[in-house]
C-alpha cells in the first residue's frame, strides 16, 4: 500500500517536468487514476494521497466498489454498452468512451430521467487498429454534429484516444497530433451542450508523449498500483 504513495509522488513529478517542458502547467493535466481489478481499500489508499478522479474499464466494478470506496469521482473509460448506461448513469462523472449515436442517445435518455446532465467524451481511435473501439477521425465531425442535434442532457467536453502500444511512445505521436488537430478544431464549435475541456490521452506507457501532443487528462493505472493480477477477476 505505501507503494501506491510513492508510486504517485513518482508519476507527480512526470507529469510536472514533462508539462514545464512544454511551457504549461502541471495543474493543467487532470491524473485519473485507473483502478482495474483493484480493491476498494487500494483505491482508498489512492484518494488519501490525494487522487481526486478514478477510472474504471468496467460498469461491474464501478458498481462492486461504488459504496466502498471514499468520496471521489468517478470516470467509465472502457468500452460501454447501451444496456448497462443505467446502471452507472448515476454514479460518473464523465464517460469518456461515446463512439456512436446509439449510445451517446441512451446516455441521453438515462441521465434525462434521473434530471442531470451527463458529461461525455468521444473515443477517436485515431489508429483504426481492429482490436480497439473508437470512431475514425473522419467520423468524428458528422458523431458530434449528430449529438448536439439531438442529445438535451448531454455535455460534450472533448475527445480520448487510446494510442497503439510501442515499445518506443514516440513511434505512437502521430496518432496523438491527429487527435490533438480535430480537439482543436472542434471545441472551437460554439453550441449549449459542446465545451470541450478534456483530451484524454495517455496510459502509464505513454502517458509523457500524450502531454507532449497536448494531452490534459492522463488515464494512468499499472504505474500507480503495480502490475496488475487478472486472476483476481
Amino acid at each position: 500500500m505505501e507503494d501506491i504513495k510513492k508510486n504517485l509522488d513518482v508519476i507527480r513529478g512526470e507529469i510536472r517536468e514533462t508539462a514545464e517542458s512544454c511551457g504549461r502547467s502541471a495543474d493543467d493535466v487532470l491524473l485519473v487514476a485507473v483502478s482495474k481489478t483493484r480493491t476498494p481499500e487500494e483505491i482508498n489508499v489512492a484518494i488519501d494521497a490525494g487522487v481526486t478522479d478514478i477510472g474504471e474499464n468496467k460498469v461491474q466494478e464501478i458498481m462492486d466498489k461504488f459504496d466502498a470506496v471514499k468520496p471521489v469521482k468517478w470516470h467509465m473509460i472502457g468500452h460501454l454498452q447501451t444496456n448497462k448506461v443505467k446502471y452507472i448513469i448515476d454514479k460518473v462523472s464523465m464517460i469518456h468512451s461515446v463512439d456512436s449515436y446509439k449510445l451517446a442517445a441512451e446516455i441521453d435518455k438515462r441521465a434525462k430521467a434521473k434530471g442531470i446532465t451527463m458529461d461525455i467524451l468521444l473515443q477517436v481511435n485515431s489508429a483504426q487498429e481492429e482490436s480497439k473501439f473508437g470512431i475514425t477521425t473522419a467520423e468524428t465531425e458528422e458523431l458530434i454534429h449528430e449529438i448536439l442535434e439531438n442529445c438535451e442532457t448531454i455535455r460534450l467536453r472533448g475527445l480520448m484516444c487510446v494510442a497503439p502500444f510501442a515499445e518506443d511512445p514516440e513511434d505512437i505521436k502521430v496518432y496523438f497530433d491527429e487527435v490533438k488537430k480535430q480537439y482543436d478544431q472542434f471545441g472551437a464549435i460554439e453550441h449549449p451542450h459542446l465545451d470541450f475541456k478534456y483530451l484524454s490521452m495517455g496510459m502509464s506507457h505513454d502517458f509523457k508523449v500524450a502531454i507532449e501532443a497536448g494531452s490534459n487528462l492522463v488515464r494512468v493505472g499499472s504505474a500507480i498500483f503495480g502490475a496488475r493480477d487478472y486472476s483476481k477477476k
